[in-house]
Order: C-alpha cells, then sequence, then structure tokens
C-alpha cells in the first residue's frame, strides 16, 4: 500500500476487490453510458449489487464523458455508488481533460453527498483503452488538485487489480507527489 496525506486527507492505493471495500462510503463504477452491466469493473460491481442498480441507473442514463451521477449502493456493502463514463482513448477527445473531469466530477459529488470515503478503480483503463501510467498521473494530478477543498471526503483510495497495478500507481503517485513538492518549494 502506498499512501500519501494532505490537510489531513489520506489518497492511497491498494490492491484489492472494489465490490468488497467495506469501510467505504462510496465505490466509484467505471461505468458505461447506459449504466448498464458490462465488463470488468461495471460487470462486478453490478453482479454484486443485484438488479437494483441497473433499475435505478435506467433513469440516469445515458452519460456523456467525464460525467458523473450517484446511486444507492444496493447488495453492495457501500451505501452509494457513483458511476462515471470515462474517455474511451483516442476517440473522446481532449481525453486527458474528459478523465479529469471524471475524477473531479466524482470527488465532488462526494463531498456534496457529504461522504466520508471514495474508492475508485483505474478509470478508463480497461476496455476503454487509456494507458494505465497515464492515466494514473491524471487521476493523482487532479485528486491533488482537489484535496484542499475537501470538507467532508477524508480518504480517497484507489483499488487495483493486480500487483503490477499496484506497483506502476504507486510509482506514479510518488512521483507526482514529489513534482507537488518540488512545485511548493
Amino acid at each position: 500500500m502506498s499512501r500519501i496525506i494532505r490537510n489531513g486527507r489520506v489518497l492511497e492505493c491498494i490492491q484489492d476487490d472494489i465490490a468488497r471495500q467495506t469501510d467505504i462510503d462510496a465505490v466509484v463504477n467505471a461505468a458505461n453510458a447506459q449504466l448498464q452491466i458490462g465488463g470488468g469493473v461495471a460487470g462486478a460491481l453490478h453482479r454484486a449489487a443485484g438488479p437494483g442498480l441497473a433499475e435505478e441507473c435506467a433513469s440516469m442514463a445515458p452519460l456523456r464523458p467525464g460525467q458523473a451521477v450517484i446511486s444507492g449502493g444496493h447488495g453492495l456493502p457501500n451505501p452509494y455508488v457513483i458511476h462515471c463514463l470515462g474517455p474511451v482513448y483516442g476517440q473522446d477527445e481532449p481525453s486527458e481533460r474528459l478523465l479529469e473531469d471524471c475524477y473531479r466530477n466524482a470527488v465532488r459529488l462526494a463531498e456534496s453527498h457529504r461522504l466520508r470515503s471514495v474508492a475508485f478503480p483505474a478509470l478508463s483503463t480497461g476496455a476503454f483503452g487509456y494507458p494505465m501510467e497515464d492515466a494514473a498521473h491524471v487521476a493523482f494530478r487532479t485528486l491533488l488538485r482537489e484535496m484542499p477543498k475537501l470538507e467532508h471526503v477524508a480518504l480517497l483510495r484507489f483499488v487495483l487489480f493486480s500487483q503490477t497495478d499496484l506497483e506502476l500507481h504507486t510509482r506514479a503517485l510518488e512521483a507526482i507527489n514529489k513534482e507537488d513538492a518540488n512545485h511548493e518549494r
């Protein structure tokens, strides 16, 4: 696990199953535009949550890239799910700004609902093809800029599928943290 603490807020990375984050208020779904069951994270969360999640989400669709909406957690151990539609790399442009929007909108939605903790997957890096290292840098830069503005959200957790993904995100987090520390001097 890697962890950064800023202004009393924690940003950490772990390897685990995002559908089993029992200590988290909201998990983030790497959603498809129709907010229905899919592959990867969307499939795992929908299967764990049960059919009520798809039923609740039907009226919120379609999402645009960068947009985030919130639903109940249904059968998940989390009270809420924040659904983000990340950009399809090389298709939805500008992809970096749209990915920033996903993270920014998700954390602001959590803040507006007075949630204390949010767990993220590596948005857009699966079937949507965003290079994982680039996506990690975008995510961490965005969230570190948002952290000083947070009053309620105290924990931002990245839940990564594999050890390789965890190691890549750990390196990216350390690089962004060092880059930020150099800018503050």
